[in-house]
């Protein structure tokens, strides 16, 4: 480590990018080896002549290549590599949309090594996995998905299950069998942006619903079917993005039961209840004849996989679901299906949702602890915080001073159906954010928001 200084200098990249870098080239020149201990952060920044943070990031940056391991009390170690090719690609790691709110990374070394080890079964059948197939799913695909559901109180039979490429691709799916061009759907009137993007897409009109503590106003809710005949009403109960609310059981049954009155289809995104130990059930459970449930796995496994499973109300709407996944995207990846349904079916994807479950525990801790200079909602399973705006703070400023920060921070415009001004932002936990770096990049939010609110 006696020129990494100079190495670092030297490099055109970020500091904390020639650190990482630094310890790859040590390990491919056999100066660093399997088991060898790193020094600690704090003694490494002074050795090289750079901030605590840097170091803590460059370490960060290393452990998401799969270049070291940490263990608290222990120290970090470098890693055994059997070949420098099987390193991730660095470009490709940095490829990442901090926009998005993702679910804490998994770093644990055994939780890891049991992931690759699916990934390596599924790859003894790559040939046939590389072939069209089935556009929703095989039966064993879907007799997997039906035991991922069963987790949600949801028991139903296959000929209603579907493997979709991803909760996206199958809105968009569901959305051209329930609605044309110019027709009226039903949304919280602060909505996934997500939503809001493949209803435009589509010519859609969005009409947004008030909500209160407990979501969307059932009595709003009957006046906008009365007055806008829609097509369709799509909401997202369960740790609602970006505001965290939980819809509680009675509201749910509330709301159903106008459905039911008006016979209008429900667009249920579950995305996050898998996560939740006690998640209120699905409203696909008190409604199943009229509710399209997705449950995607971009939250509780991994947004890489672009998987989601999903429930149509019939056996006939099955049917058109397929047919509608085939013209949106011909079938979900059968290499992605095949990882899953493995992870699912040996327990994998259960131990990453509980990582999932526990790293977010610790992280919104953090959040309360540093965040003071702003208030903010959020559940201790949420990926994210709902920040609301101090005076004299604009999201503008904010985001402008936060720009070299690895955090994704989002305005209220991107959800709200009216345009309103932007007196909130999604703060987001989760990626590829270390739970190591948290503390600090969140203390430099908490200064900025100081700042700007003293006009310093």
């Amino acid at each position: 480590m006696d020129n990494w200084s100079q190495r670092i200098e030297q490099s055109n990249k970020p500091r904390y990018l020639a650190i990482a870098d630094c310890i790859a080239q040590d390990m491919k020149d056999r100066v660093l080896l399997p088991g060898d201990k790193l020094p600690p952060q704090r003694k490494l920044a002074d050795m090289i002549g750079v901030d605590f943070t840097t170091v803590s990031r460059g370490y960060t940056e290393a452990l998401s290549r799969g270049l070291i391991e940490s263990h608290v009390g222990r120290g970090t170690f470098v890693l055994p590599q059997q070949s420098f090719s099987e390193i991730s690609d660095e470009r490709r790691a940095l490829a990442n949309d901090l926009t998005m709110n993702s679910p804490p990374e998994p770093t644990d070394p055994d939780l890891l090594e049991r992931m690759r080890s699916g990934l390596s079964a599924v790859s003894n059948d790559l040939v046939h996995l590389l072939r069209y197939q089935n556009p929703i799913g095989g039966e064993i695909d879907k007799e997997a998905a039906s035991i991922w559901l069963s987790m949600r109180g949801l028991v139903p039979n296959l000929d209603r299950i579907a493997v979709t490429p991803g909760a996206h691709a199958t809105m968009l799916a569901i959305l051209t069998i329930l609605a044309r061009p110019g027709d009226c759907v039903l949304c919280e009137d602060i909505t996934y942006a997500g939503f809001k993007k493949i209803a435009a897409q589509l010519g859609l009109r969005l009409i947004g619903l008030p909500m209160d503590k407990d979501g969307i106003v059932p009595d709003a809710l009957e006046a906008a079917i009365k007055q806008h005949q829609p097509k369709a009403l799509y909401l997202n109960p369960t740790l609602h993005n970006p505001t965290t609310l939980i819809v509680p059981q009675d509201r749910r049954l509330e709301i159903t039961n106008v459905m039911k009155r008006h016979d209008l289809p429900l667009i249920e995104d579950d995305a996050y209840g898998f996560v939740l130990p006690d998640a209120p059930p699905p409203m696909a459970a008190s409604a199943p004849e009229l509710t399209w449930y997705i449950g995607g796995l971009a939250k509780c496994i991994g947004a890489g996989l672009r998987l989601a499973y999903a429930i149509a109300p019939s056996a006939r709407a099955g049917f058109a679901m397929e047919n509608g996944i085939r013209a949106v995207s011909v079938m979900a990846s059968p290499v992605s299906m095949a990882i899953a349904t493995r992870w699912v079916l040996d327990g994998t994807a259960d131990q990453i949702r509980r990582f999932i479950r526990s790293e977010t525990i610790i992280r919104q801790e953090i959040a309360a602890k540093t965040i003071t200079e702003a208030k903010f909602v959020s559940h201790p399973h949420a990926f994210n915080i709902w920040l609301r705006l101090p005076e004299n703070v604009t999201c503008a400023a904010l985001m402008s001073n936060m720009a070299n920060q690895e955090i994704g921070i989002t305005p209220e415009s991107a959800f709200t159906t009216t345009g309103q001004q932007d007196r909130f932002v999604r703060v987001c936990l989760g990626g590829r954010l270390h739970r190591s770096v948290l503390p600090q990049t969140l203390t430099h939010l908490n200064n900025q928001l100081w700042q700007l609110s003293n006009g310093a």
